[in-house]
């Protein structure tokens, strides 16, 4: 009989809420029932490498379900772009704007990165840019300290996150600044890093909202799973932590998202951080029973 992991239930879980809510949106009449289709192939894949790894002795199985919801987030990703429609309004836009500046120019938030010329708006765009490193670096960590044990539930807390992210999405419809304000309140130092992370989200960016934002929340994620987990090496989970403030900051610098996005992201991480101490709770529950 095969069993799923508690991180392909996550997946699963969230691609059937999908299916089901783009029944009620105004979408082209083939995504009505695409959402199904993708449901069933993570369904398909999920029990199909469960079975396999059952029934063969060889760990190649494992291994790959490991990594495997990872590369589901990309296409929980690219699915938010059904929800993209035009909105010229940009109501939300506006107001958030409004909290931007005074935190830019008011608190002095981008002299204050700009003071050391370069160092600080590129250390900023690198931490942008490796957020797309959080899951593999997570699993990969756990698997260079021999602690593959942990990678499940270390995995749905950052799934929990990353995927609650997406799930507002069709909400909450926006356009991120540098787009709605374009040439108004940007980095006032250009970097390569910055080229690139501009290049990476206008080719393969979605269009359907910037809040809340899921860079924020998925670091927060990973950041809780580590330390509430891998508490052998909490410098790990602390460096996350760190990471996660960094990348936040990063955000509304670039002009990649407003505060309200950066805010909410990280408010998006405590409901994982919940699952994940239930999770601990109930795994130490069945320790003690069995002993």
């Amino acid at each position: 009989m095969w069993r799923l992991r508690l991180s392909e239930w996550t997946l699963i879980a969230f691609f059937s809420y999908i299916a089901i809510v783009v029944l009620f949106f105004q979408l082209p009449h083939g995504l009505k029932y695409a959402g199904f289709a993708v449901v069933a192939c993570v369904m398909l894949a999920c029990v199909g490498l469960a079975t396999c790894e059952r029934r063969s002795r060889s760990p190649v199985f494992s291994v790959v379900r490991d990594w495997l919801p990872l590369a589901f987030t990309l296409v929980a990703y690219r699915e938010m772009n059904w929800f993209a429609a035009a909105h010229t309004q940009h109501t939300l836009e506006h107001a958030w704007i409004v909290w931007d500046r005074w935190l830019l120019h008011d608190c002095g938030l981008r002299a204050l990165i700009e003071l050391s010329g370069w160092l600080g708006p590129i250390f900023l765009e690198l931490c942008y840019l490796l957020v797309y490193a959080v899951g593999p670096f997570t699993v990969g960590i756990l698997y260079g300290y021999r602690r593959r044990d942990l990678i499940d539930r270390v995995l749905v807390t950052y799934l929990f996150g990353t995927l609650l992210a997406y799930a507002l999405f069709p909400y909450f419809p926006s356009d991120p600044p540098r787009t709605v304000f374009a040439g108004m309140d940007v980095p006032g130092v250009m970097t390569p890093l910055r080229r690139l992370n501009l290049a990476i989200l206008s080719g393969y960016g979605i269009h359907s909202s910037v809040f809340p934002s899921a860079h924020v929340s998925s670091a927060f994620s990973a950041g809780w799973g580590l330390l509430l987990f891998f508490r052998e090496k909490r410098r790990v989970g602390g460096g996350m932590m760190v990471f996660a403030v960094c990348v936040s900051i990063a955000t509304v610098y670039g002009r990649y998202h407003y505060a309200a996005d950066a805010a909410a992201g990280a408010a998006i991480s405590i409901p994982a951080l919940l699952v994940a101490l239930v999770i601990g709770k109930h795994g130490r529950s069945e320790r003690a029973m069995l002993n």
